[in-house]
Order: C-alpha cells, then sequence, then structure tokens
C-alpha cells in the first residue's frame, strides 16, 4: 500500500508498504482523509523519537472487523491504545498507559497510508451529518473539549486563549460556550476568522495588559509562552497548557508558587462531544481548511502545513 514512512530524519513515500493486518478485538480501516497537525510537525523535529507512518487525525471506513456491524461503516478513532493490565487502563485511563502506543506518534503506525487499524472500542461511527472532511477534526475538537472536562468552568469566569492556529481555533469555539472568552494572536487572517464567528479576537499589542484572567489556556505551540501566560492568570487562577514541542519549555515556579496558579496539562479528549458538535454545528471547521492534497503530494502539503499563516492541510489517502 501507499504510506509515508518518517525514518527518523526524512519523510519518503512507499509505494510497497505493508498493509497492516488486523489482530483479533482490532479493525481493518480504509483510510479516506488524514489532518497534518501541529504535533506532526513537531515529530519531524525529534519530537517523542518516532518512526514510522505519522498522521493521527483520519476518517475512514471499516473493511474488516469482529464486529461485524462495523463493517463499511465511517469512522474516526481514539489514538491511544493501552496495555490493558496496568492501574491506568483498569480505571478507563489508556491515554496515561506507561506501555501504550499511540496512533502515528507512539510505536504503532499511522494514518498517512491507505490503511491503518485500530481496536473496535477506539471507533466511533461518523454521523451522516457530518462530512468526511469535517469529522477529520474530531481528534483535535475532542482535545479542545477535554478542558471543560478538567475545569468546572463558569461562564462569570473571564478567561484568555493564547494561540489562533489549528488547535486554537478549536479551543475558541469550545470555550465561547462556557466562559468569557477573549482569543489572543499573531496572525490579522486568523484573528479575522474568529471574530467572522463572533469570537472576541486581539493581537497582544491590543490586549490590556493590567488584566487577570481566572483561565489562561496556551495553544501557542511556543515553548517559551508560558513566561508571558503566567503574568496573566489570577491568583489560584487556571493555567492549561496544551502546547507540545520538541523544544524544552522554562517555567517560572516562583510566579506560579507564590500565586498558587493551578497548572494542568491537557492532551487528548472526548469523540462523543466532539462528534456532536458537529453534527449540530455548534463548531465550524470548514473555514480552517486551507487546501486537500493527494497524498502522492506529500512535499506541498507538508511545505504549506509548516507556513504560519496555514489553517489546516488534508492529505487524501
Amino acid at each position: 500500500m501507499k504510506a509515508l514512512y518518517f525514518n527518523g530524519e526524512r519523510i519518503e513515500l512507499r509505494a510497497d508498504y505493508p498493509k497492516p493486518k488486523r489482530r483479533s478485538g482490532e479493525a481493518l480501516i480504509r483510510v479516506r482523509y488524514a489532518g497534518i497537525c501541529g504535533t506532526d510537525l513537531e515529530i519531524l523535529r525529534g519530537y517523542t523519537g518516532f518512526k514510522g507512518v505519522l498522521g493521527h487525525e483520519f476518517v475512514g471506513v471499516v473493511e474488516d472487523s469482529d464486529d461485524k456491524e462495523l463493517i463499511g461503516k465511517r469512522v474516526v478513532g481514539e489514538i491511544n491504545i493501552g496495555c490493558g493490565e496496568c492501574e491506568f487502563c483498569k480505571k478507563g485511563l489508556e491515554k496515561h498507559c506507561i506501555n501504550r502506543l499511540a496512533l502515528g506518534i507512539r510505536g504503532k503506525d499511522g494514518a498517512f497510508a491507505e490503511y491503518l487499524t485500530l481496536p473496535e472500542k477506539n471507533l466511533h461511527i461518523v454521523p451522516d451529518e457530518v462530512s468526511d472532511l469535517e469529522a477529520v477534526f474530531t481528534e483535535p475538537l475532542a482535545a479542545a473539549y477535554e478542558i471543560p472536562n478538567q475545569i468546572p468552568l463558569k461562564p462569570s469566569w473571564r478567561a484568555l486563549l493564547l494561540g489562533d492556529g489549528r488547535l486554537g481555533q478549536l479551543i475558541a469555539q469550545v470555550l465561547r460556550y462556557c466562559v468569557d472568552l477573549i482569543v489572543v494572536g499573531r496572525h490579522r487572517r486568523k484573528l479575522e476568522l474568529l471574530k467572522k464567528l463572533g469570537i472576541n479576537a486581539l493581537t497582544m499589542d491590543e490586549l490590556d495588559q493590567s488584566m487577570k484572567f481566572d483561565l489562561v489556556v496556551d495553544a501557542t505551540g511556543n515553548p517559551d509562552a508560558m513566561m508571558e501566560a503566567v503574568k496573566l492568570v489570577k491568583p489560584m487562577g487556571f493555567l492549561v497548557l496544551k502546547t507540545t514541542t520538541a523544544k524544552p519549555s522554562r517555567i517560572p515556579l516562583s510566579e506560579i508558587v507564590v500565586n498558587e496558579i493551578r497548572l494542568i496539562g491537557s492532551r487528548c479528549g472526548p469523540f462523543k462531544p466532539a462528534l456532536r458538535a458537529l453534527k449540530e454545528n455548534l463548531v465550524k471547521v470548514d473555514y480552517m481548511i486551507d487546501e486537500v492534497y493527494p497524498i502522492e503530494r506529500w512535499e506541498e502539503a507538508f511545505e504549506k502545513a509548516m507556513n504560519r499563516e496555514t489553517l489546516k492541510i488534508i492529505l487524501k489517502t
């Protein structure tokens, strides 16, 4: 099959990559579309040390499964695969399993290929109302829904989201229903897109620097952003970190301790509310798609995805 293979240094398109063989309890999925995300780009820079087929945001059709009801269904999939035996797996927290695999990120070939396999329990059927291209956004949208899943947000809270990129656009649309939100970004085009959705979006220069927030979310992709983010959190407020990079971050420990700031890491989230939001058009994603490339044009696709002005690039496999 065709697949984009990363050997730890560079990507190559392989036409003869072995088609995955599903195990009992797994489904074989024919990938239709897969999205390029910030994590994929960080892996190319050395994050996680992964070697294999990249890609974890996808929609596809089940071609084979022990569960015959799944065959022929359009699906998206949760990316973490636990060992099933450790204390985290037994509590339903497979994403924190020490021995976990993660699709296209950790020990498991991903979605930039014609086929992939995932455990049947990881799969979610895509509602008829959601298009293939919309469904590609399910995994990152679920990551956005992890924030209200972790914190009891209140409508009276003043919240600041740092970052107007791919994930920032989704987080903004989720948080707008939960808190009094301001988004700060660096890209005029992306900020204008948020404004068209009715979201208050500013540059840092336009933000009142005297303001303090109950909640600050860092989705900048910048490892140094925490230094500024901490200054914007109220004492005993929440700082949620969504940035993952190959480069280490600096942490202003004294300010965090003195102000008793509650620091929360946040990554993968619940798929059900994400799919419901797409179905009910509570979150819009079509406007984020800059271009769809066939997998054979992967070099152009990755070059475009690395451009700071780009939002979403999707590969058709």
